[in-house]
């Protein structure tokens, strides 16, 4: 093989290594949408700010869903896509250091002792014993959403409180109901 050839094989060489480079940006590129999505999201959790990111996780939530809060059903969370819950899921993980997450959440109920029939039968007990283990119902045994802006937004807050602001729900026990099917349908735990 003369100069030439090794030349022109090199530059053919680099020539297809540029084109397989260009063509995973191209693949990145169709995942910027998602940058833009969660990247808020993924911002507030990095400061450790779980307030606004757990009001950013519901704005994301109904974003992906195409629907506000008040016209969001039981059926359009048993439809919510798997991937969309699975990314907010890891970044809460991660972010908390494995202290929130739906994923751990779902846990929480299983440890209350629930399981599929439970959610089927929408069982108050179980629902209540889960509620109070993340820190969702007062001294009274009440729920504590109207007093959301007292939680405590940190670290010292119980195991699976976050995300929250997502469960409130004009449907009640029937969304908990859809939700925790769904959780369970993604494999999050």
């Amino acid at each position: 093989m003369n100069d030439i050839e090794v030349r022109v094989q090199k530059l053919e060489t680099e020539i297809s290594r540029l084109t397989n480079l260009i063509e995973e940006l191209q693949e990145q590129f169709i995942l910027l949408p998602d940058i833009a999505r969660y990247g808020t999201l993924q911002k507030f959790l990095k400061n450790k700010d779980f307030r606004e990111a757990d009001i950013e996780t519901t704005r994301i939530m109904l974003e992906v869903a195409g629907e506000q809060r008040e016209t969001l059903s039981p059926e359009d969370v048993s439809k919510y896509p798997c991937n969309s819950l699975q990314v907010i899921d890891q970044m809460w993980y991660k972010y908390s250091s494995g202290k929130f997450s739906f994923g751990v959440q779902l846990k929480n109920y299983y440890e209350a002792g629930g399981d599929i029939d439970t959610i089927r039968a929408q069982d108050v007990k179980v629902l209540t014993k889960f509620a109070d283990k993340v820190g969702w119902l007062n001294e009274n045994k009440q729920p504590r959403f109207s007093e959301y802006d007292d939680w405590d937004f940190s670290l010292s807050a119980p195991d699976g409180c976050f995300p929250a602001h997502w469960w409130k729900s004009p449907y009640g026990l029937k969304m908990v109901t859809f939700f925790f099917s769904r959780l369970i349908s993604c494999n999050l735990i």
